[in-house]
């Protein structure tokens, strides 16, 4: 059989980009030589050469986080070469990065979200108008990042200040929006025309972090992480429900992760992540096993799906 000439694209130039090398690492592990020719390219670097053997790459896995690799750049850069790729197109990419528009579409699908306010720089100096609107404690992140990179919990209405600051030197956007207390958990979607939901993970960090930061989500034995989660049926089936929509309100394709709160019976959605972390033990890969499908196993069908969406040469 014709192995398949794949280009790996990893590394980047946001601020997730060790993550991404080494979850390039894990998939090229994972990935059968007797299947696939691999190619990595770092787009750091390796734009013109990607460009230059365009003509020999049958499909494209991209392992981007953050800017420039998760907002649709380099989707758009790929459908200009003609190279099919996994995961969401140029404008489902770009929906979910903006939290604040995704935010926006939830809502207009019914799903619950919490209460938000756009921030503007002014407000560094005078909060008064977001502490009118939203009640304390809040949560203050950057509406184009990941890894929740740039992003603080706010306890008292002093400390609003210096997280707007924060946020705003990774962002020219800031969210403000109320946080809510409950159980993490995440809904992985994998499928194009006729997506299926994933077994539900929840995630409980250690006690020494305020939430699910940078450090406890990449750090060895930061988090706890039970899959399948252990919930109620009704729970269960309406955040499986939620994934499938925000998958949808998103037009997104492929694949996708929600995150969302639990509290008590009520869920609210969070946000989605249309590349998920792509380890043997990262967050969708570890639903995927629970659902059947081994590490390998979703790595071939997330190429499969990738090869579904090859457009006809006219």
């Amino acid at each position: 059989m014709k192995r398949l000439r794949l280009a790996l694209i990893a590394g980047g130039t946001s601020g997730e980009r060790e993550v991404s090398l080494q979850g390039a690492e894990g998939v090229v592990q994972a990935l059968d030589p007797n299947k696939y020719s691999i190619t990595r390219y770092d787009p750091a670097t390796d734009l013109t050469q990607l460009a230059a053997e365009a003509g020999s790459i049958d499909v494209a896995f991209i392992l981007l986080h953050g800017l420039h690799g998760e907002d649709g750049t380099m989707q758009g850069f790929l459908e200009l070469l003609g190279i099919p790729y996994q995961g969401a197109d140029v404008l489902g990419s770009a929906l979910a990065m903006d939290k604040n528009l995704a935010k926006t579409l939830y809502r207009l699908h019914g799903l619950p979200v919490a209460a938000w306010e756009m921030a503007v720089p002014s407000d560094i100096n005078n909060c008064d108008r977001l502490l009118a609107a939203l009640q304390l404690p809040l949560v203050v992140k950057p509406i184009r990042q990941g890894s929740s990179l740039g992003m603080s919990i706010v306890r008292q209405a002093e400390d609003l200040p210096p997280a707007l600051e924060k946020a705003f030197s990774y962002d020219h956007e800031v969210m403000v929006e109320e946080f809510v207390s409950g159980r993490e958990i995440t809904v992985g979607v994998l499928g194009n025309a006729e997506p299926e939901a994933l077994p539900l993970v929840e995630i409980i960090p250690d006690a020494r972090f305020d939430f699910f930061d940078y450090e406890a989500k990449y750090k060895p034995g930061a988090s706890l992480e039970i899959c399948p989660a252990e919930v109620s049926d009704a729970v269960r089936n309406r955040a499986q429900q939620y994934g499938l929509a925000a998958h949808k309100a998103l037009q997104l394709r492929g694949y996708s992760r929600t995150d969302m709160i639990v509290s008590g019976e009520d869920i609210i959605v969070l946000e989605t992540n249309t590349i998920p972390g792509m380890t043997p033990t990262s967050l969708l890969p570890q639903a995927a096993a629970a659902y059947g499908l081994d590490f390998s196993a979703l790595l071939d069908r997330l190429i499969e799906l990738a090869l579904e969406t090859r457009k006809p040469v006219i």
